[in-house]
């Protein structure tokens, strides 16, 4: 599989979110090439306020991998993530973080706090911003169009 076909993964969880009323963002973990865990938001449905789609698939990789760091892992996501779920990539020991669009107002990574820039944050991982970029901040832009003529 080629990496865009790993955001592809992550754009499927994102639509899949998109159909239980969650916010659409998807995430895909990658270990030697092979996808060892998914997930979409949960949020409302779990009624947990931590089940961002980053966490739930890095909950699910550190438990198929029997470890709580990913050091050979790469993350794919469909929105920069946050600042809770930076926190728990650099916990994670991520290698890599791949993302699709950018959020100024919730985003952590390049927008807003930028937390890996924080002289406290004690692992980075290698960052590329963009990859679907324009399905993910299409399939956003839907959602929330949705929601205000609702």
């Amino acid at each position: 599989m080629t990496r865009p076909d790993f955001m592809a993964i992550a754009l499927e969880e994102a639509q899949a979110a998109a159909k239980r009323g969650e916010v659409p963002v998807g995430a895909a973990i990658v270990f030697n090439g092979i996808v060892v865990a998914q997930a979409g938001n949960r949020t409302r449905e779990l009624a947990d306020p931590t089940a961002h789609a980053e966490l739930l698939a890095i909950r699910d990789a550190c438990g198929k991998l029997s470890s709580e760091r990913l050091g050979e892992c790469d993350l794919y996501v469909t929105l920069e993530p946050c600042t809770m779920c930076a926190a728990a990539i650099s916990f994670a020991r991520l290698r890599r973080l791949y993302f699709g669009a950018t959020d100024e107002k919730g985003g952590a990574i390049v927008s807003g706090v930028r937390f890996f820039a924080s002289p406290t944050c004690h692992h980075v991982p290698d960052i590329y911003a963009g990859l679907g970029e324009v399905e993910a901040g299409s399939l956003l832009k839907q959602f929330f169009l949705g929601l205000r003529q609702a």
